[in-house]
C-alpha cells in the first residue's frame, strides 16, 4: 500500500504516549486505532482525521483541509489534511489533539462475529 511512510512514523511518534494504539492497513492506507475506534490515518500523502463533527465546518477553513470525500460523498466528522496543513510541530499537534480529543466521545464499530 502506497502511503507517506515519513507521515507514518510522526503519527507513530505522537501516540506513542497512549496505551491501546493499532495500525491497521485500510482504505488503501494506513490508520492508527486509539481504544479500538478510528483516530487517524493517512492515504497517500494526507492525514486522514476522525474529529467532532460538530468542529467540522470551523476545520475545513483551515489551511490544507478539506472534507473526506473517499468514496465520493462527504462525510461530516472526517477530514483530510495536506501538507500545507501540518507543516510545524504546532499545526500538526492541533490535528493529533482534535482528533485525540474526539477519540474519547467516538462510538466504536460493532464489531464483526
Amino acid at each position: 500500500m502506497a502511503y507517506n511512510q515519513k507521515l507514518a512514523t510522526r503519527i507513530r511518534e505522537a501516540l506513542q504516549h497512549l496505551p491501546i494504539i493499532e495500525e491497521k492497513e485500510m482504505m488503501g492506507g494506513l490508520t492508527f486505532m486509539v481504544n479500538d475506534k478510528m483516530c487517524v490515518g493517512i492515504i497517500k500523502d494526507e492525514m486522514m482525521c476522525r474529529i467532532n463533527p460538530d468542529f467540522h465546518g470551523i476545520a475545513i477553513e483551515k489551511t490544507g483541509c478539506r472534507t473526506m470525500d473517499f468514496t465520493k460523498r462527504p462525510m461530516k466528522g472526517y477530514v483530510m489534511v495536506n501538507d500545507t496543513g501540518m507543516k510545524s510541530k504546532k499545526e500538526f499537534d492541533y490535528w493529533i489533539n482534535l482528533c485525540l480529543a474526539f477519540n474519547s466521545k467516538a462510538k466504536a464499530s460493532k464489531k464483526k462475529k
